[in-house]
């Protein structure tokens, strides 16, 4: 998963694993013509005469059907400015599609022992399950400074009093939507309740366009749409509950279920779309809303980089799609104890393996670093972590979607990210069994619980 932006300094601050969002900095660090890396011990990089080191650098930014990543290209910018300040770095740099990435290639390379330097990094319950099987390289003092210039964004990337890797966005999620198929289909106002969605799906589909698109293929973009439920159906305690202690007794989490199963039944995804990818080809989910096949798509604030993906790569098609992209925040329910402000979010960092250089923290600082957040909002439309960054956002919709962020009571963390990889892929699996027509509510539930009960 990749992006995301800020409209004002946004941190973020856990609340057992659920994130408040305050329009605040931790620090007002100035900047300089040259990013600084925040690293408080000297590593080997800084010694005049180091020795020669490489680094392995596994990311997410990949280019869409046209070939145009500007997140890529903007990693590479940001490792060449790197090595030319550090000459006796070497970074090797590996682009790998985020399915690819976060379900198959890091957690083998971690459990084989040859993993790489530096990688992607999502926090929660994954990222301290990781740290507990000793992968992770501990950034608490070595990268200190950033620590308290980030401000409570990291906490996600914290796991008892330790930091195991650094963000460098944080965002929320909603649906976004083409403004001129809600036209065409005679959509004035984006809908606030799940009755005014309903409603609208109805009409999209009397116009004959695919109302939303859903990469249940990947089970993780079905599996949001229940978070949300979730989000709406449970009180902050009962998720607080549910991700600290993986208490599932409140019915709240049945009730999530069937409200997205009465949901399912109005009929409002694409044909196939359980065995449909998120952001893969155009066909895939990201691909029907960005060809304008699909109106809508529940997502996060990374995916307007991912549609972008899907145009020619001119300014004039990119400047074309933003004009036509909508967002609208997760729809109110007519029940439920949650709290009707809350969002649903995350973010995307790095974590150093434990056995990598002392460069890779250094390199990390830089990564993080006022300047290079700056840049990566100004070259990618993303939503920096860093308090400094957050003028550089600019993109309106973007805007936005921080607004509502800054204004949320609290933003909970992804549920599977919360809650590790045992029972969030239990979740996962339990939710896109029920949007195939298989699992009940409590099937959900109790595959949730009995996974627990091996965690």
């Amino acid at each position: 998963m990749t992006n995301s932006r800020r409209g004002g300094a946004i941190t973020a601050l856990f609340v057992s694993t659920a994130l408040v969002l305050a329009a605040c900095s931790s620090s007002d660090s100035g900047t300089t013509e040259e990013p600084t890396t925040g690293a408080t011990n000297g590593t080997a990089s800084d010694a005049p005469n180091a020795e020669p080191v490489t680094l392995t650098w596994w990311h997410n930014g990949v280019a869409g059907d046209a070939g145009e990543n500007a997140l890529g290209d903007y990693w590479d910018k940001v490792a060449a400015d790197y090595t030319a300040m550090h000459p006796n770095v070497t970074i090797d740099i590996s682009q790998i599609q985020n399915e690819d990435l976060q379900k198959t290639r890091i957690p083998t390379a971690l459990q084989s022992g040859d993993a790489p330097d530096l990688f992607q990094q999502w926090g929660g319950g994954e990222m301290a399950a990781q740290a507990a099987a000793g992968y992770l390289m501990d950034l608490t003092e070595s990268n200190a400074d950033d620590i308290t210039r980030l401000g409570g964004g990291v906490a996600p990337w914290q796991a008892g009093d330790n930091t195991y890797g650094l963000p460098f966005q944080f965002g929320v999620e909603g649906i976004w939507y083409r403004k001129s198929l809600f036209e065409k289909a005679g959509i004035i106002e984006e809908p606030t309740t799940m009755a005014e969605l309903n409603t609208d799906v109805q009409k999209l589909k009397d116009a004959g366009i695919v109302p939303i698109a859903v990469g249940a293929g990947d089970k993780w973009p079905a599996a949001h749409w229940w978070y949300n439920f979730a989000l709406r159906s449970c009180s902050q305690e009962a998720l607080n509950a549910g991700t600290g202690s993986y208490d599932f007794s409140d019915p709240c989490w049945i009730d999530a279920g069937d409200q997205l199963n009465d949901f399912i039944g109005t009929d409002p995804f694409q044909p196939q779309f359980t065995s449909t990818v998120a952001q893969t080809g155009a066909t895939s989910s990201a691909g029907l809303v960005a060809t304008g096949q699909a109106a809508m798509e529940l997502m996060g604030q990374w995916n307007v980089f991912v549609y972008e993906g899907f145009t020619d790569g001119s300014d004039q098609a990119i400047a074309d799609l933003h004009e036509d992209l909508g967002w609208f925040p997760m729809p109110a329910t007519s029940s439920g104890a949650g709290d009707p402000t809350a969002a649903l979010g995350g973010g995307d960092g790095f974590s150093c393996y434990v056995d990598a250089p002392p460069e890779c923290a250094d390199f990390l600082a830089y990564i993080v670093s006022d300047d290079v957040q700056k840049g990566f909002a100004a070259a990618v439309g993303g939503l920096p972590v860093a308090p400094a960054a957050a003028e550089a956002v600019t993109n309106p919709v973007l805007v936005e979607l921080a607004q509502v962020a800054g204004n949320a009571g609290y933003v909970q963390l992804w549920l599977d990210t919360a809650f590790g990889p045992n029972v969030g892929g239990a979740m996962n699996d339990g939710i896109v069994g029920m949007f195939g027509g298989q699992n009940s509510s409590q099937d959900i539930v109790d595959g949730m619980t009995a996974a627990a009960a091996t965690a």
